[in-house]
């Protein structure tokens, strides 16, 4: 299978950095659930081989060995020739969103992936978190004042040293990406959304980066209805069964064909 590849903003020859596909695999795992971790390795391999090349990952979702320990397997099985040929995403947890703890933080996911550098780099949530904090639902006590502008110095630290080919952010609003713009040197080269699917379809947002030439990254194509805070929306939704009826699809399966060419199209 040949996924499709975007070009971002920030994309250059000069610094090794390729183009994004379309296309990407998440990894999340749930905190509790350790048995997980074997499947998911099974998943990635299984999906390398099918064409995938875009991974998501992230501090927070301790996930980021697994998909190295896959990374290694793929290229000593031959499913891959190179970490060139992958793309891979992770992203900077809140508790370490301090100018000063950017780069550590860079260090320790790259430790965990066994990897020289990322393809892209996020900041996960435009906050801070005291020290230690961790998963979700976050509690307001364990919120701390978030200092987006250093934040980002942090960021354009680890382009500079390339250790992250691009960087851009994570469930940012449209309002919050505006702030980044006045001040970034090196501009976001994407914005991952907090949820886009047929449902949400977050128009002013796309909009938006259309304009400023920032890529938008869509998750929960069917909703986040296995998220604590998720809904499902997307599957339960008639508009959606008569849609994927008249495609002789099932739901889910009508709207991740219909997410699909909303990024391949880029709208």
């Amino acid at each position: 299978m040949a996924i499709p590849e975007v070009v971002l903003s920030s994309t250059s020859p000069a610094t090794g950095a390729r183009a994004i596909p379309v296309l990407g695999m998440g990894t999340g795992l749930d905190r509790s659930a350790l048995e997980q971790r074997p499947a998911t390795k099974h998943a990635i391999l299984r999906a390398i081989e099918l064409g995938y090349r875009h991974f998501d990952t992230a501090a927070i979702y301790q996930s980021e060995d697994v998909l190295g320990e896959a990374i290694a397997e793929a290229l000593q099985a031959g499913l891959i020739h190179s970490r060139a040929e992958l793309f891979i995403t992770s992203k900077i947890w809140c508790a370490d969103a301090h100018r000063d703890l950017v780069v550590p933080a860079i260090r320790e996911s790259l430790r965990n992936l066994k990897l020289d550098y990322l393809d892209l780099y996020l900041i996960h949530w435009p906050m801070r978190l005291k020290t230690g904090e961790s998963y979700p639902p976050i509690e307001s006590h364990h919120i701390l004042p978030f200092d987006l502008k250093s934040v980002w110095e942090g960021m354009e630290e680890c382009h500079r040293l390339g250790l992250a080919k691009h960087i851009g952010v994570s469930n940012f609003t449209t309002w919050k990406l505006a702030e980044l713009l006045r001040y970034a040197k090196v501009p976001p080269a994407a914005v991952q959304v907090v949820e886009m699917n047929p449902t949400w379809q977050q128009k002013k947002l796309r909009e938006f980066c259309k304009e400023k030439g920032v890529h938008v990254i869509a998750y929960s194509p069917l909703g986040g209805q296995d998220m604590f805070m998720g809904k499902n929306l997307v599957m339960e939704s008639q508009v959606l069964k008569r849609y994927s009826q008249g495609k002789r699809k099932d739901c889910g399966s009508g709207c991740s064909l219909k997410n699909y060419f909303i990024l391949l199209m880029g709208l």
